[in-house]
């Protein structure tokens, strides 16, 4: 008997929250069904999404990347799936992919990872039908906790820990201007 899974009340949000869903397509019906699922839990919380597509899983991190750099999104939902063939090209795939988004949220992105790794296709069937497992969703409802996350610490730095060259420097101008700062 499989456990049941805790799952953490949805964030409410009081400023709109937009989410660019990135989703690689390559099993259409699959993606189609993650998708169904992301954009129900975006809607559900009050949020407003967009949807780019991309080849393949390896160009999810890149696409994120660079709509974070020229767009004003709040969070991003990586969709797509791997499924194990007769080569080593899964493995790196699934890592890669990986790697890259988790790699990203290190940089403080909001990310959720839905890029399902799986052995085969009924495996991937049931994790992206929003009737079952719903990893779509789960995926969406990453990104928005982050989301929630970041504006609930999103005061001011306060100068300990890592930050970018251009917040160091913006903020050594502020300190400089205003002491008490």
């Amino acid at each position: 008997m499989a456990e049941k899974e805790y799952t953490l009340p949805r964030p409410e949000f009081t400023d709109p929250v937009k989410l660019l869903i990135v989703v690689a397509p390559f099993y259409r019906d699959i993606a189609d069904n993650l998708i169904a699922g992301a954009t129900a839990e975006i809607e559900a919380a009050g949020g407003s999404h967009e949807i780019t597509e991309v080849p393949g899983a390896l160009e999810i991190p890149t696409a994120i990347t660079i709509a974070e750099r020229l767009s004003n999104f709040d969070g991003y939902v990586a969709l797509g799936c791997v499924i194990r063939g007769e080569t080593t090209h899964y493995e790196t795939v699934c890592n890669d992919s990986s790697r890259g988004i988790t790699l990203l949220g290190l940089q403080g992105l909001c990310i959720g990872n839905g890029i399902l790794t799986v052995e085969n296709r009924t495996q991937a069937e049931v994790r992206a039908d929003p009737a079952a497992m719903n990893k779509g969703a789960g995926a969406a409802a990453a990104a928005l906790h982050l989301v929630a996350l970041t504006r609930k610490w999103g005061g001011r730095r306060k100068g300990v820990g890592f930050m970018p060259a251009a917040e160091e420097y913006k903020l050594a101008g502020e300190l400089k201007d205003n002491p008490k700062a």
